[in-house]
């Protein structure tokens, strides 16, 4: 296995409309360059990914050690160069080049497009043209046969050094590396796309079903000689929560949204408390399944809201951490999570420092 997925992310997003560039957008629960990386880990198919980016700072994340970040050009020939230049020392016989644009393509293809390199020097995936096309020649219309078109997409397949020896001595701006190949009259091979591979470039492209909302309560009472945990974080504290799980009234009260915004019920019901396997299970093991069960309904997390009710401890203290936790559990970005902490004016056993209690509102949506 010697090939190299290179990630285009630094474009202009000219037509997209936002104040935010495209490839940064929020797309289900990931900045959307990240779903190309993700799917590229999966198909361990690749010796390193290059993510070519306009600006390094924009990326907050860390990756694995073979998940590269570059700055890229001006124009996308430029950055898609530029990638070429920085993996030709690793002398890589074959490299990927893609658009960070399109995030739903499937390791499928990914698997086809590396097969069909052993036999064939490039590799372009295309779907058929579904709507009628026409151009135009200075004042003059013509019509194209729908039959004899078809729109190529991304990931592209190459052996390296035949892309890189065309890449370095073009001059003409390009939208694609199958571009090359064809001006210069060479064999490409044309393989199956997939229609879901769709490229985002207007904000309409980015289309929801439904919304649907869900709110979660949990509380449980202190006792001094048990651990402390909130949000899937150990708290230091004198005291920790009475329950038959670990009592974490974050997540239980996360989970019991997510299950009513899916109209699945409650946490009483996956988990019932008089259940001998579920004592002193942590929290985090009982949200996993809720995130398979949306998973396998397509459901997408849109935000989370989360109010943690007590005297003590200080939520302002372990904010951060708590949702940096809430986070990785989620498997969601960090921006989409807010936490709040409420006192109730010394009111009741949360004024005592008796009990913590949770409210959570969560938004979760379906992509067409």
């Amino acid at each position: 296995m010697n090939n190299y997925f290179i990630i285009l992310a630094s474009g202009q997003s000219k037509r997209f409309n936002s104040n935010k560039l495209k490839q940064y957008i929020i797309y289900k629960n990931k900045p959307l360059f990240e779903h190309s990386i993700k799917k590229a880990l999966e198909s361990k198919l690749f010796k390193k990914i290059i993510l070519v980016v306009n600006n390094k700072k924009q990326i907050n994340k860390k990756f694995s050690k073979n998940v590269v970040i570059i700055k890229g050009g001006k124009e996308r020939s430029d950055s898609s160069l530029i990638g070429l230049k920085y993996i030709k020392k690793f002398k890589p016989s074959n490299v990927l080049i893609h658009d960070a644009a399109r995030p739903n393509f499937s390791l499928q293809l990914l698997k086809n497009l590396v097969k069909s390199l052993k036999k064939n020097k490039a590799v372009i995936p295309t779907v058929n043209t579904k709507d009628s096309i026409k151009y135009k020649v200075k004042k003059q219309l013509f019509n194209l046969n729908r039959d004899h078109s078809f729109s190529t997409q991304t990931p592209q397949a190459f052996r390296f050094n035949d892309l890189y020896n065309l890449s370095i001595k073009q001059k003409i701006k390009i939208q694609d590396e199958a571009t090359l190949f064809i001006e210069n009259n060479l064999k490409v091979k044309f393989i199956k796309g997939e229609n879901s591979n769709n490229k985002i470039t207007y904000k309409e492209d980015i289309n929801t079903n439904k919304t649907f909302i869900g709110i979660g309560f949990d509380i449980h009472r202190l006792i001094k000689g048990k651990k402390l945990y909130l949000g899937g974080l150990k708290i230091p504290f004198h005291s920790g929560l009475k329950g038959h799980s670990d009592g974490d009234v974050i997540i239980h009260s996360i989970i019991d949204a997510l299950l009513g915004a899916m109209r699945k019920k409650d946490i009483g019901t996956l988990f019932p408390d008089n259940k001998k396997k579920f004592k002193n299970i942590r929290s985090p093991k009982m949200l996993k399944p809720v995130i398979q069960i949306m998973d396998k309904n397509d459901f997408y997390i849109n935000n989370v809201d989360i109010n943690l009710i007590c005297e003590q401890p200080k939520v302002s203290k372990y904010r951060d951490k708590i949702i940096k936790s809430l986070s990785k559990l989620l498997n969601i970005d960090s921006s989409l999570i807010n936490l709040k902490g409420k006192t109730v004016e010394k009111l009741g056993l949360i004024g005592k420092e008796k009990a913590v209690a949770c409210e959570v509102i969560v938004s979760i949506i379906k992509y067409d």
